[in-house]
């Protein structure tokens, strides 16, 4: 599905749903179909597929090899000065000096036993499924890169919206101090710090702006989409504060792309070394040559020879008897494939300790999340409180100041502890090689 065709489709549905209301190059956006248009319109992933035809036609090279050639010949030769022959009966002549010899010739040849070939044959197979398991590591990583892009644009989103609602909450305080302050009612002290706390969040919004504007940007870039598309997603971090499981602490890395890349890579190795030693084998080959030839012409009109024919038919068996660096091949092959298991060893110890990483900064964030909610809660009484009691004269504008403030940062540690927990899933489920939105 092209991006075009995908984009009208959605750009349409959008249109039905709101009633006509949506604007050209406006796309609603999910996770789901963010991922869908990634894998669809990513450049690498179809560099990744390109591959795979690439090693499916060198898979059709290797039996090709099997297959007769046949090969037609043609020369035409001056001699010049021929050479002579000397016997224990005379000295003879090996053709006739300055005449022309005219011969086409065609061979046929075809392996009957050609080890190599077989096991070259296996080996491209191999290559195969190492370029598709590329190719699926490929998706999996692009599908988290969206899915940790989708919850940063998530975060930064939430982020604008509590640094507007603050931004709000301020500038009504300074319009009623304001007011205050022109009848006399409070002092100009209090007026400046009204003030000061809007003109600050106000700055705090244009910032968060910004992050988000640069949030989508990255989103758009994974996804394969023009800047010139506005995206918009009806989705927050909050929604997703019932969702938070602690995974089990026993991790499977069977589908984990890197390892499976590995076990692909020491097959091909083990392959390898049967193709060197067939080094040692020896090759049946089967040769049939027919040729028409005619020599000692006097003139280039190569249509007036008088030509002849002769065909031969043979049977070739080459026996490798020493070679010192076929030995040396083997040996290599041997230290690759302890290097790469070694390697397989290690790589396998690092997933573990991440994933456990990730498992544990989850519980973390579970934890928080819990706690952040009810400091949300309670930052957003201190607020009323501090409200009522500046309004009755009891508090101060300091107090009505670091309440707002510690709102602020309340809500905002709140939505960011969500996005730590869905991060840390993002890349648990891709250490463990989990294929949720692959079909």
């Amino acid at each position: 599905m092209s991006l075009g065709v995908l984009l009208t489709g959605t750009l349409g549905a959008l249109a039905q749903e709101q009633g006509g209301e949506a604007s050209l190059g406006t796309m609603n956006l999910t996770l789901e179909k963010a991922i869908e248009i990634a894998l669809a319109e990513n450049p690498t992933i179809r560099v990744a597929d390109k591959d795979i035809e690439l090693k499916k036609i060198a898979d059709t090279e290797a039996w090709q090899a099997l297959l007769p050639t046949l090969d037609v010949t043609l020369s035409l030769t001056d001699n010049l000065k021929v050479a002579e022959m000397v016997t224990g009966m005379g000295k003879f002549k090996m053709g006739v000096d300055g005449t022309l010899n005219a011969v086409g010739a065609a061979a046929l040849n075809l392996p009957l036993f050609a080890p190599a070939v077989y096991q070259n044959m296996k080996l491209t197979k191999q290559d195969i499924l190492l370029a598709q398991e590329k190719a699926r590591g490929s998706r999996l990583d692009l599908i988290k890169q969206v899915t940790k892009a989708y919850y940063a644009t998530l975060l930064a989103q939430d982020s604008y919206g509590v640094m507007q609602k603050s931004y709000a909450t301020s500038k009504e305080n300074f319009d009623v101090i304001n007011n205050k302050y022109q009848v006399g009612r409070v002092s100009e002290y209090d007026k400046i710090s009204a003030e000061v706390q809007m003109r600050s969040m106000n700055s705090s919004v244009v910032s968060a702006q910004t992050g988000l504007n640069l949030a989508k940007l990255q989103l758009k870039v994974l996804m394969g989409i023009t800047t010139d598309v506005d995206i918009m997603i009806d989705d927050s971090l909050s929604r997703y504060e019932n969702d938070l499981v602690l995974p089990p602490a026993e991790y499977v890395m069977d589908d984990n792309s890197s390892l499976r890349q590995l076990n692909y890579n020491m097959s091909m190795l083990e392959r390898t070394r049967k193709l060197l030693k067939t080094n040692f084998m020896p090759t049946v080959a089967f040769q049939l040559t027919g040729q028409y030839q005619s020599y000692a012409n006097n003139n280039w009109n190569v249509f007036g020879y008088t030509y002849s024919n002769s065909a031969t038919m043979s049977f070739a068996v080459n026996i490798p008897i020493f070679h010192a660096d076929n030995w040396t091949k083997l040996k290599t092959n041997r230290l690759q494939i302890a290097q790469l298991e070694d390697t397989r060893l290690d790589t396998k110890r690092q997933l573990n300790m991440a994933a456990e990483s990730y498992r544990q900064n989850m519980a973390s964030t579970i934890a928080q999340v819990e706690s952040n909610a009810e400091a949300v809660k309670q930052a957003d009484k201190a607020v009323l409180i501090a409200g009522k009691r500046y309004e009755v004269g009891r508090g101060t504008i300091l107090e009505l100041n670091q309440s707002e403030t510690a709102l602020t940062q309340a809500e905002l540690t709140y939505v960011q502890s969500i996005y730590d927990y869905l991060t840390n899933k993002a890349d648990l489920d891709y250490t463990l090689g989990r294929e949720t939105y692959l079909k």
